[in-house]
């Protein structure tokens, strides 16, 4: 069975896309896409896939409009938010009260997750945050909440942000400028603290497969054979439902909090075969 997927390049990925994992009853039809998220929105607005890169707000999300797709217990990377909300102030997290902050969507996994961050750990009231997105969630059913701003075409959250735009932003990756400041202090002590409070990852993108594909055991068979090859750093990368229990119970948390979803699904909901 020839299975059109989208998967990244990633540690856990390369010996299946190079080869050096095979299956007898499936071959992966890799879809040409250079960065897997650019096409998230086909994932879940198409259903073109059979496997499928997804972050995991989106996949909670589809979850909860109906979308045909089930996860499989594989994270293909996972990391610390902390460091990605920055400003060219020295600004705390309870002054973006009151300031704008550019966000890519209201739903990106990033922001996500440091939205629960600063609630929880910083008392930050979110309400009074004034949100700058650029872009539609990638479920259409999704609409940004009253209070959120939609920055013009062709800018960008950087841009703003080093323009004076914008008070702060959330970036997906942090570039190299010595005028970028952590709103977060010292966000690696951050980063440990929170870890070692809640006991959990905070999951970017995992797997998932389309409803009744009757192979989704081998799928993850030989990404779970492609891990242990690949992935030296199993933290960042774990596999399992057991293994993410944690890791989930605290996502769909922050993320039904937040409004992204409508329910605390439980862990095992996610896993259920259709």
């Amino acid at each position: 069975m020839r299975l059109k997927t989208l998967l990244g390049d990633y540690p856990v990925t390369r010996a299946l896309k190079e080869g050096r994992v095979r299956s007898s009853l499936v071959e992966f039809d890799y879809a040409d896409v250079k960065v897997p998220n650019t096409a998230f929105k086909r994932v879940v607005r198409d259903l073109e896939f059979d496997v499928a890169e997804l972050a995991i707000v989106t996949f909670l999300m589809a979850k909860s409009h109906g979308k045909p797709l089930r996860l499989l217990p594989a994270v293909l990377f996972g990391r610390f938010q902390h460091p990605y909300l920055v400003s060219t102030k020295e600004l705390s997290p309870k002054d973006l009260e009151g300031r704008k902050v550019a966000i890519r969507s209201s739903s990106v996994t990033t922001v996500a997750w440091l939205r629960g961050i600063l609630a929880d750990d910083h008392g930050v009231d979110l309400g009074k945050v004034k949100w700058v997105t650029f872009e539609d969630a990638h479920v259409a059913e999704y609409k940004d909440p009253p209070g959120t701003e939609r920055a013009a075409a062709g800018k960008t959250p950087l841009g703003m942000l080093l323009a004076g735009e914008v008070d702060a932003a959330i970036l997906g990756e942090l570039p190299k400028d010595e005028r970028l400041r952590s709103v977060i202090k010292d966000p690696a002590a951050a980063a440990a603290d929170w870890q070692r409070r809640n006991q959990a990852l905070q999951i970017n993108h995992m797997v998932v497969v389309r409803n009744g594909l009757d192979v989704a055991d081998e799928v993850y068979r030989v990404l779970l054979e492609s891990k242990n090859m690949g992935a030296k750093d199993s933290e960042t990368s774990p596999f399992g439902i057991e293994a993410n229990r944690r890791n989930l119970e605290i996502a769909i948390d922050y993320f039904y909090r937040q409004k992204l979803i409508p329910k605390r699904y439980t862990v095992d909901e996610l896993f259920e075969r259709r």
